[in-house]
């Protein structure tokens, strides 16, 4: 599944259409082309795993969910077209991904604050919800878009054993000062996954993510499923303290 950095690639290539006027539509998801057929797209918007493509009455969300894509050239082996858009200036494919139109004044309802790549980002807030979950081992917390938008399971790993923090500790017992060096560590892996995704360097970077040795003390990187989402989590047991 695309994490947020991969996400504000995305947006990065889909920029050049802002101010374009869309002058044909396509996709399972368009009932309707007189909808979006001479509108202008107004702004471009990225929370976490999620795409908004806002125009003056509506948007279009866009989720990739595990194995969805984009182009911005037609795929014809691929049917599962959810979206097009043409402008005069090229046309934007979204396949195998939700996508819905939405009021706007959905927009309003999100918490921008819980993007961890956003500027407005807020760790005091983030803690704040993280005690009000007491009982939630911090594997699922990292993973909760609510409370970590963008966050997937390699900035997990990765951020968790930076903080050296085993991923099945309880939130209840995290001292504050070790959650806000897991949040500055997650913060922090995230612009790394960007800036190394650029690169195209990302897997060379991986510490711990589906790595056999620990490159801290070379025991052997324990391979397990953890908390209520089951996802598997990669860790050192020896120098990742379980609180």
């Amino acid at each position: 599944m695309p994490e947020g950095p991969t996400i504000i690639l995305m947006k990065e290539d889909l920029q050049q259409f802002i101010g374009k006027k869309v002058v044909a539509a396509d996709g399972s998801i368009i009932s309707d082309k007189k909808i979006v057929v001479n509108k202008i797209l107004k702004d471009i918007k990225t929370f976490g795993k999620l795409t908004f493509l806002i125009f003056e009455d509506f948007s279009f969300r866009i989720h990739l969910l595990m194995f969805g894509s984009y182009s911005l050239r037609e795929k014809p082996e691929i049917k599962s077209l959810r979206l097009s858009l043409q402008f005069d200036n090229g046309t934007m494919y979204f396949y195998t991904c939700s996508a819905k139109i939405i009021e706007n004044k959905e927009l309003d309802t999100i918490d921008w604050e819980a993007d961890i790549m956003s500027d407005i980002w807020n760790s005091e807030k983030a803690v704040e919800k993280m005690r009000a979950l007491p009982k939630m081992m911090i594997c699922d917390a990292l993973m909760n878009q609510d409370l970590f938008s963008g966050v997937g399971n390699i900035i997990k790993n990765e951020a968790l054993f930076r903080a050296q923090v085993h991923p099945e500790s309880r939130i209840q017992a995290i001292p504050d000062k070790v959650l806000y060096l897991i949040i500055t560590e997650t913060r922090g892996y995230s612009f790394d996954f960007l800036k190394w995704k650029r690169k195209n360097e990302l897997k060379k970077h991986f510490q711990v993510y589906h790595q056999e040795k620990c490159p801290l003390c070379g025991k052997s990187i324990r391979k397990k499923e953890t908390g209520k989402g089951k996802r598997t989590s990669f860790y050192c047991e020896k120098d990742q303290k379980l609180y």
